[in-house]
């Protein structure tokens, strides 16, 4: 199976993104912001056809790696590991075949639940994502992240740069 062939949109996220997530209480105030690099990669072979590693970076010196390895099913990525279960999918209302969506609960925390909305830019090198948290129905916070592309040669990656200056 070509996952890259069915979900076309997705494919186009393939490489290496550098950005900044910054998150907001439910008033709008911001209550913690770090780097990223993420790798997103269509692997040739093993278990799953879509794997996304994201390293995180704060300023206090904090790291965080975390790894997402989906399955493709009924033409979505599912997500089902040690943090969350949820799944994503490119929205076909979308004529300018730019955005894809996602729904994850975090496990040990039924409560808890997100809905994401991805947009990458016509030329392939942004994109930009909003997040929605909501605590037993309630907005909890948002996350914006704000990414540039930095390279399709994922397989030469051995962890994050974090170059350059702060993406606005």
């Amino acid at each position: 199976m070509d996952i890259k062939h069915r979900m076309p949109i997705l494919a186009r996220h393939e490489g290496i993104w550098d950005g900044w997530y910054r998150y907001y209480d439910a008033d709008g105030n911001k209550i913690d912001e770090h780097r990223s690099r993420l790798v997103c990669r269509f692997p040739s072979g093993g278990p799953y056809p879509y794997h996304q590693t994201n390293h995180y970076s704060w300023a206090d010196g904090r790291t965080e790696v975390r790894d997402f390895p989906a399955s493709y099913v009924y033409g979505r990525l599912t997500f089902d590991n040690d943090l969350i279960t949820g799944w994503a999918a490119e929205e076909p209302l979308d004529d300018l075949h730019r955005s894809v969506m996602l729904y994850w609960q975090r496990k040990g925390e039924p409560d808890l639940e997100l809905y994401e909305m991805i947009q990458i830019s016509d030329c392939g090198q942004h994109r930009h994502r909003v997040w929605h948290w909501y605590r037993k129905g309630t907005i909890a916070t948002r996350t914006l992240v704000d990414e540039r592309f930095i390279s399709r040669d994922w397989h030469k990656v051995n962890g994050p740069s974090f170059a350059g200056d702060p993406i606005g």
